[in-house]
C-alpha cells in the first residue's frame, strides 16, 4: 500500500494493533432491556481500538506510525483518510484488504463506564507479515502475549530501537496467567490498571502490585481510576502518587490510551515522574469530557485552555489553588508546543460517495485476499 508517508522516516512512537469502527451512544436514560428501545442523547462515529492510542499520541505532537488492517468498505476508507490526512499518522505499514470488512463496535456509555458489542474477523495476515521490518522509533507501545501465542512483533526490532512500553488487555477468562508477563524484562515500562496489576502480580492492593512489578521492569505506572495513579521509575529512583482530576465524565472510552500517550511523551522528554503522572491524568480527564474515544483526545490547545481556566479558578478556594500549584510546570511546557485545535466526534462519518471519492483521489487499491 503506497502512501504519502516515507516508510524510512524515524518516528517518536510506533504502534500495531486492531482497528475498529466505533459507534458510541452517550446519555442513555437506562440500560437497554429486551423488547425495549432507548433513545440516546449523543452519538459519535470514530476510528477505535489502536486508533485511540495513535490519535492521542499524534495530538500531543509525537510523530506516530501505525500498523493496522483496514477493511475495503466505507468505514475503512473513512478511517484511513481521517487518521492519515487529518491526524497526520504514518500509515506506511498499514494495508487495506480486499473483501475484508472493518470490525465494528457499538459502545453504550452510561454511569461513568461503557458496554460494548463488537463484530469482526481476524486480519488476513499476521502482524509480522503486515509490519515487515518495524521503522526506527524512540518508543513503542505493545501488548504482552502468552508463551505459545504468535511471537510479539516488537521482539523482532533491532538493537537501536527505542523504549518498549508494555500493556495487557482484559483477560476474559479472568485466570490472569503470570506467564503473560514473561517478556516484561525486555521492556522499559509497564502500564497496567490496578485490577490488571493486582491480578497478574497476585497481590491484594495496588501499592503491593506496584512494588512487585517494579522488580521486573524499570518503569511501572498503575492507574487507579478515580483514585489517580501511582508509579516507580527505578532508572531515576523516583516514586510518585497523584490524585485524579474531578471532571464531568461523558465517555471513558480511550481514557487509558490517552494516559499512556502522556506517559510516553513525558518519558521521552525527560520529565520528572510526578509531572508525567500529573500530565497524563490531565489528558485523560480532558478526554472523558467528550465522547468518541480517539477524537476525544486533547490537543495542546485544549491543555492550554484548561490551564488558563485553572489559574483563574485558583482564586476561588483552596482546592482549586492546590490544583493550580501542582500543575505549575505547564507554564514551562506549553510554550514548547503548538496550540493546535482538534476535531471532535460527530454522529455521522460521511457518505459512501465521499469514501469513493477518497479512493479515486488518492489512487488506493485494496490488496487481493491473502491465500
Amino acid at each position: 500500500m503506497d502512501t504519502a508517508s516515507d516508510p524510512g522516516t524515524d518516528l517518536d512512537l510506533f504502534l500495531h494493533g486492531s482497528l475498529f469502527f466505533d459507534i458510541i451512544f452517550t446519555g442513555l436514560p437506562s440500560a437497554p432491556q429486551p423488547g425495549t428501545e432507548v433513545w440516546a442523547e449523543g452519538m459519535g462515529s470514530v476510528p477505535g481500538g489502536i486508533a485511540n492510542l495513535a490519535v492521542a499520541a499524534a495530538r500531543l505532537g509525537l510523530s506516530t506510525g501505525l500498523s493496522a488492517g483496514f477493511g475495503d468498505d466505507a468505514y475503512g476508507a473513512w478511517s484511513w483518510s481521517l487518521l492519515e490526512e487529518q491526524e497526520g499518522i504514518d500509515l506506511s505499514r498499514s494495508r487495506i484488504f480486499a473483501e475484508w470488512h472493518s470490525a465494528v463496535t457499538v459502545s453504550l456509555a452510561r454511569g461513568g463506564d461503557r458496554s460494548m458489542v463488537t463484530h469482526g474477523h481476524p486480519m488476513p495476515v499476521s502482524a509480522m507479515e503486515l509490519i515487515g521490518t518495524p521503522p526506527t522509533s524512540k518508543a513503542m507501545i505493545a501488548e504482552l502475549a502468552l508463551p505459545g501465542d504468535e511471537a510479539p512483533w516488537w521482539l523482532a526490532t533491532g538493537p537501536n530501537q527505542g523504549k518498549v512500553f508494555a500493556a495487557v488487555g482484559w483477560d476474559p477468562t479472568e485466570k490472569w496467567d503470570p506467564a503473560m508477563l514473561g517478556d516484561l524484562e525486555r521492556c522499559h515500562g509497564f502500564l497496567p490498571n490496578h485490577v490488571e496489576a493486582m491480578a497478574y502480580s497476585r497481590t491484594s492492593t495496588p501499592d503491593a502490585a506496584l512494588e512487585a512489578l517494579a522488580t521486573r521492569v524499570p518503569l511501572v505506572v498503575v492507574t487507579r481510576g478515580v483514585e489517580g495513579a501511582i508509579a516507580i521509575d527505578s532508572t531515576t529512583g523516583e516514586r510518585a502518587r497523584v490524585p485524579s482530576l474531578p471532571v464531568p465524565a461523558i465517555d471513558p472510552t480511550g481514557a487509558g490510551d490517552v494516559f499512556s500517550a502522556g506517559i510516553v511523551l513525558g518519558t521521552l522528554a525527560g520529565w520528572p515522574l510526578e509531572q508525567r503522572l500529573l500530565f497524563s491524568t490531565l489528558c485523560s480527564a480532558l478526554a472523558v469530557k467528550h465522547f468518541g474515544g480517539s477524537l476525544a483526545s486533547p490537543g495542546w490547545g485544549d491543555i492550554a485552555d484548561w490551564w488558563e481556566s485553572a489559574k483563574l479558578r485558583a482564586r476561588e478556594n483552596a482546592e482549586c489553588a492546590d490544583i493550580a500549584k501542582r500543575y505549575g510546570f505547564l507554564d514551562e511546557v506549553l510554550p514548547q508546543h503548538q496550540l493546535n485545535a482538534v476535531r471532535r466526534a460527530e454522529a455521522t462519518f460521511g457518505l459512501l460517495t465521499e469514501a469513493e471519492a477518497h479512493y479515486r483521489t488518492n489512487g488506493y487499491k485494496p490488496l487481493p485476499p491473502a491465500r
